[in-house]
């Protein structure tokens, strides 16, 4: 089955955001990283701004940037709909607010963006997919995946999950 960029959501986190989810301390930040899943996070552009070591895998990562702006382009209101449906549902105390969440995944996202393509020439971004990555065991000192295995649960079997673990 062909890999559908429609039925992806991209939604990306930011540097800080990675470092306080993953409780990643100066010395783990050292580490060479492989983020499985970042879509279009700012994690590995703004790692390697700071001379970090990272590559980061997700199928969107075969389609160009013009592809992903329109994707998140399309994404963006019904995500900040459900947002605001389900706010109170949501922990508001770094984030303060639905609107102040909107202004901080839209600048990773164009972070990513403006990254994304020399990323893909300096091979920081790998069209792979989970569980089955390309990659020699103990390539990496640290593999780090965000939400992708909490928000496909439905989508995505238990054997699925166990394996991508």
């Amino acid at each position: 089955m062909a890999f559908c960029l429609e039925n992806v959501v991209p939604w990306g986190r930011n540097f800080n955001e990675y470092v306080r989810m993953f409780d990643l301390s100066g010395e783990e930040l050292g580490l060479t990283i492989l983020g499985c899943a970042d879509g279009p996070a700012s994690f590995n552009s703004e790692m390697t701004k700071r001379d970090g070591k990272i590559i980061s895998c997700d199928p969107i990562y075969e389609f160009i940037a013009d592809q992903l702006k329109m994707r998140i382009r399309e994404s963006y209101n019904k995500v900040m709909e459900e947002t605001y449906k389900n706010q109170k549902n949501f922990v508001w105390n770094i984030i303060k607010s639905p609107e102040e969440l909107a202004q901080v995944r839209m600048d990773a996202m164009n972070e990513f963006l403006s990254d994304f393509e020399t990323g893909k020439r300096e091979g920081r971004y790998l069209a792979e997919s989970l569980p089955e990555l390309s990659f020699e065991a103990g390539e990496f000192d640290l593999a780090l995946c965000s939400h992708f295995l909490f928000l496909y649960t439905e989508q995505l079997s238990l054997d699925f999950h166990l394996a991508s673990i």
